[in-house]
């Protein structure tokens, strides 16, 4: 299939039907979603056999990649245009939806989604103030995977510990070369990671919702930006400086990483199949262990749903964009063409379908991976704040002041917790 280049823009707004509409309750409905090229194929046969079902209903899809998507609707939602379904991610809800009035209450079409097909505890997650503001397609979590031909020339068995993980580094760099790290990783995946080390350490969430503030101290921020300081030194992962003269491309798509020279990830485990269709053959991605701190209480997982699809509050067809969604996300049809396409569903009407048709395996790395993550101790929930985008960002620009030789980590430990503070009162207030 010609692989279809999709960046910040938004595709010309493709009508996936060329039937006129002339009967009186004919509607067009707009949907958007973010992806790479193997999402956007799936999600648009499965509308093309929405149509089929539901011939009144014309859908426009409006899709894009990662990058631009979310200042794209802040600008929709802001003005009223958004569409009227909406893929939608969890920590987007203290942005557009802090009182649960920012999406269409889904509550209110209850009678068009099987909404029994989720478990009550699931959709408590996406629900403010008793109001629904998505379904959860499904749950996700970072975990670890690596490149089975890279570690194998390497001779190094996957770390369970992090001593492991950070001893790995220089075998890697003594048996392959400088080129060769265990793993990469964006700057958000980074974030999570040292979170996580964090957590298992000090047994405390990032941040308290009932302060409204962060819980680490001075020293522990130093300590945070430390253990990314070792992580680098140790050759576990290249930096940013590295990682970025490869140009703004995905990471799955760059030289390294088809190669084999970048072994390994911290990922999603609801995409990372897109990770592992892009390795150079016989390459594959085996899920690792999780590496715990002796006697870590939680692992410090970031467990959320992986991501919701909503409804617009603009919206003046909730009806049909419930019959959309429940189409997606509980049919017969829909649910076979989408597959695990965005991990594994939460419809246990899904489930049940695709494990019966095959589809849901245990050796699959998304499936592998979800399992792994609810088999680990996850007391601690990491509050959807930490994972504002504008304190992503400012992490990743404190990383880059490390990896350029600008700020000391005393330094950039100091500015990022004076920034993040101040974005964090704005955003709670």
């Amino acid at each position: 299939m010609k692989k279809v280049l999709i960046s910040t823009a938004i595709a010309s707004a493709v009508t996936l039907c060329a039937f006129p509409s002339h009967a009186a309750d004919d509607v067009t409905l707009r949907m958007s979603w973010w992806g790479g090229n193997g999402r956007h194929q799936v999600t648009l046969k499965a509308l093309e056999e929405f149509h089929k079902q539901h011939p009144n209903i014309t859908v426009k899809a409006e899709y894009t990649g990662w990058d631009g998507h979310l200042s794209r609707l802040t600008t929709q939602i802001a003005g009223g245009t958004e569409p009227d379904v909406m893929q939608t991610n969890w920590n987007w809800l203290p942005i557009f939806s802090k009182k649960g009035d920012g999406f269409y209450d889904l509550n209110q079409v209850k009678d068009v989604i099987d909404l029994s097909q989720f478990d009550p505890k699931e959709l408590q997650t996406t629900t403010i103030d008793g109001r629904l503001n998505g379904i959860p397609i499904s749950v996700t979590a970072r975990v670890f995977y690596y490149n089975n031909e890279t570690w194998s020339k390497a001779g190094v068995e996957y770390p369970k510990t992090w001593d492991e993980l950070m001893a790995a580094g220089k075998a890697f760099e003594a048996k392959l070369g400088k080129q060769y790290y265990p793993v990469v990783l964006e700057h958000q995946d980074t974030l999570a990671l040292l979170n996580s080390y964090m957590v298992q350490k000090y047994n405390i969430p990032a941040v308290d919702e009932k302060t409204k503030k962060f819980t680490y101290s001075k020293e522990q921020w130093v300590e945070f930006f430390g253990m990314y300081k070792k992580l680098v030194d140790s050759h576990v992962m290249p930096d940013t400086k590295y990682y970025a003269s490869f140009g703004k491309s995905n990471m799955y798509e760059m030289k390294p990483w088809i190669a084999g020279e970048w072994g390994g990830t911290y990922m999603w485990n609801s995409t990372i199949t897109k990770y592992s269709d892009n390795l150079k053959p016989p390459a594959k991605l085996e899920l690792g262990a999780y590496p715990m701190l002796p006697g870590a209480k939680d692992a410090g997982l970031f467990f959320k749903p992986a991501q919701m699809l909503s409804i617009g509050k603009s919206t003046k067809n909730p009806k049909q964009a419930a019959e959309l969604i429940n189409f997606l996300l509980n049919s017969k049809e829909g649910v076979a063409t989408l597959g695990l396409e965005r991990g594994v569903p939460l419809s246990k009407q899904a489930v049940a379908q695709l494990t019966q048709d095959g589809v849901i395996k245990d050796e699959d790395p998304a499936v592998a991976g979800l399992k792994l993550a609810q088999s680990l101790p996850t007391t601690l929930s990491v509050s959807p704040y930490f994972d504002d985008p504008q304190i992503v960002s400012q992490f990743g620009t404190a990383i880059q002041y490390i990896d350029y030789g600008q700020k000391s980590v005393e330094e950039t430990a100091a500015e990022f917790q004076r920034q993040a503070e101040r974005i964090l009162k704005r955003a709670m207030r």
